[in-house]
């Protein structure tokens, strides 16, 4: 079939444009007003772009199947019991993807092993390096989608060559390893390990320019911004602009779930993350790529959503966007668009 929109949005402004939808694929195939008009084709108002990414999620703390009805269209679930997520990827209860990482590594009696809120089997403590080496080759083998390691100073913490031994083998099974970094010099410790990710920016202490230099050069961050109180936040965009300004690439994400100073994270796009990446310094095509995934040419029906409001620009803009965003599957089962 074919449709319309008024614009769409593929990593950059592409304006009205005709796209022909061929199994589950969205294509171009005519741009510009007077070529949608010659198209006679049904038109759907408004912008069309690729969904929300969520790169932090725990979603046996929060009702998945809420989020089928969001602009959200992929989650990585950054800690569960292995056969449970497992099970979510492989039948989503949310229509969305799901990449996961099984659960929590970290040290003997490390966080969050002490949690309530984390089941029998979401926490594997490694005593030795080869602890960790089988817990990735576990991991790989059961087609993990990446690798969640905790440096948690609160509590006992994993060693060097423990934390070598599970980055060098999650390397070697080209899974990237995302790391919790909490605590003075731990996200130090991540970076100097060979980590690909930290999954919360930085917030319980400044980091040097010299350090954020390169950690620009080879990890990229979730930001996580709005689960922590105003000093922290502070903290944490501070040192989120200065690695953006020196060339840092920063992704959306809100620990969905498990808000680590009380509550709960909302099932959905959460406004409030959306603007402090706006804070952070980011805005138009810099900040819908840290929203979504620019999918280059062409999109997938099942990651498209739509609103009717402009491209957004800023970190206010954005957030309204996504709240307001329906996701582009949802138009074509009601025949919205046929």
């Amino acid at each position: 079939m074919r449709f319309a929109v008024d614009d769409l949005w593929l990593g950059h402004r592409l304006g009205p444009v005709v796209l022909e939808q061929v199994d589950g694929v969205l294509r171009p195939v005519a741009f510009g007003r007077t070529a949608v008009q010659r198209a006679g084709v049904p038109k759907l108002p408004g912008v069309l772009m690729p969904g929300l990414v969520d790169r932090h999620v725990h979603l046996g703390l929060v009702n998945a199947a809420a989020l089928a009805r969001t602009a959200v269209v992929e989650v990585h679930d950054l800690g569960w019991v292995p056969s449970i997520a497992g099970s979510w990827k492989a039948d989503p209860p949310t229509g969305v993807l799901i990449k996961i990482a099984g659960p929590f590594l970290t040290a003997v009696g490390g966080y969050p092993a002490d949690r309530a809120w984390a089941p029998p089997g979401s926490v594997r403590e490694l005593a030795v390096p080869s602890d960790g080496v089988r817990a990735v080759e576990e991991a790989a083998a059961y087609g993990h989608d990446l690798i969640k390691v905790v440096l948690h100073s609160g509590a006992a913490l994993l060693d060097d060559a423990t934390m070598d031994a599970v980055v060098r083998t999650a390397h070697r099974h080209e899974l990237p390893v995302g790391v919790h970094a909490e605590g003075r010099g731990q996200a130090r410790r991540a970076f100097e390990a060979g980590a690909d990710i930290l999954v919360h920016v930085p917030w319980t202490e400044s980091l040097p320019d010299d350090l954020l230099q390169a950690m620009a050069g080879s990890m990229t961050w979730t930001s996580t911004f709005a689960i922590h109180p105003d000093a922290d936040r502070e903290t944490a965009l501070d040192n989120a602009g200065r690695f953006i300004r020196l060339g840092g690439q920063l992704h959306y994400g809100t620990d969905m779930g498990n808000d680590m100073h009380g509550g709960a994270t909302p099932a959905g796009p959460r406004p409030d993350e959306i603007t402090a990446l706006g804070r952070a310094g980011l805005a138009g095509d810099a900040l819908l790529e840290s929203l979504t995934s620019p999918p280059g040419d062409h999109l997938r029906t099942v990651a498209a959503v739509y609103a009717p409001l402009p491209v957004p620009n800023d970190g206010d803009e954005a957030a309204v966007w996504m709240t307001r965003a329906r996701r582009l599957v949802g138009a074509l089962q009601e025949g919205a668009i046929a």
